[in-house]
């Protein structure tokens, strides 16, 4: 689900600044946990899944699968 507001402002991807880790919010499951990673601080708003793979992030294996951990 996406979440309107700082820090996420409707994006369809949330990285995980410490894991890097991106997920889908249009597919969001509830071991991706975002809201704890919202209230940790730890997020970051993605416009695309290419942008927060160029970043470095890795894709959520519950939520995009293929990871690559």
């Amino acid at each position: 689900m996406r979440r309107p507001g700082f820090p996420l402002n409707n994006a369809r991807y949330c990285g995980n600044t410490t894991k890097k880790e991106v997920h889908d919010l249009d597919n969001e499951t509830l071991q991706c946990q975002i809201d704890e990673i919202i209230r940790a601080g730890h997020a970051r708003a993605y416009t695309s899944l290419q942008e927060a793979i160029a970043a470095g992030d890795d894709r959520c294996a519950y939520c995009l699968g293929g990871s690559l951990r």
